[in-house]
């Protein structure tokens, strides 16, 4: 039997993705937006890695509606590839929101072996908490970390993410923001903990960057 305290639980995510599609739906007043950078503009160079633009597919752009996308393969001598991908949305309305990659993910299918939330330090005490998850298709193996982040401020968490879009329309009536995918490939005999390494290395090299593409 279930108990009331895990029904309650239960409900509160679908109450507030409800109340977010309700507001949302009817928020209609214009939004004012701090100047930003344009996401082709990223800079190719990242380090050791040099970045080379991937053409995102038609389908993919209906999927994912109404924003600016990048999507950035980034090479470095003697390592694997890493993947970014960057999702921002001007304004977001009931069906044009920003679409997990939790969904996403295996749909193309790719299966979850481990996964967890990580919380990363950088910058001046500084932490970034990232969902991280290892997959497998086949023999392939691949690391992903992803986080959700709006006027300045970052979460793993697709329901604070939601609810930080409805108290943003409230308080500043903005709805924009933005998804930031990494994403690295392992070689056959490399271990999870060396991939992980390599993604969080990446990461945090962009995180100071990314306040002038994604608007605080």
């Amino acid at each position: 039997m279930v108990s009331k305290q895990t029904w309650l639980r239960g409900l509160w995510p679908v109450v507030l993705l409800l109340a977010a599609g309700l507001f949302l739906h009817a928020h209609s007043h214009a939004e004012v937006l701090p100047p930003h950078r344009a996401l082709d503009t990223f800079p190719e160079r990242i380090g050791p890695w040099v970045g080379t633009d991937i053409t995102i597919p038609q389908a993919d752009l209906n999927v994912l509606g109404p924003g600016f996308f990048l999507e950035r393969r980034y090479n470095a001598p003697n390592k694997p590839p890493i993947d970014l991908f960057l999702a921002y949305f001007p304004k977001q309305t009931t069906g044009d929101q920003i679409h997990s990659p939790k969904h996403c993910l295996p749909g193309a299918g790719w299966s979850p072996f481990y996964s967890t939330v990580l919380r990363i330090p950088w910058g001046h005490d500084q932490l970034l908490d990232a969902n991280y998850y290892a997959l497998e298709l086949g023999s392939d193996r691949e690391v992903v970390l992803y986080w959700f982040q709006s006027d300045g401020r970052t979460t793993a968490s697709e329901y604070w993410e939601k609810f930080y879009l409805v108290a943003d329309a409230i308080r500043t009536n903005r709805t924009d923001g933005a998804l930031v995918r990494v994403i690295t490939g392992l070689t056959d005999r490399e271990t999870l903990a060396s991939g992980e390494q390599r993604s969080l290395a990446f990461t945090k090299r962009i995180l100071p960057l990314l306040g002038s593409y994604i608007p605080r």
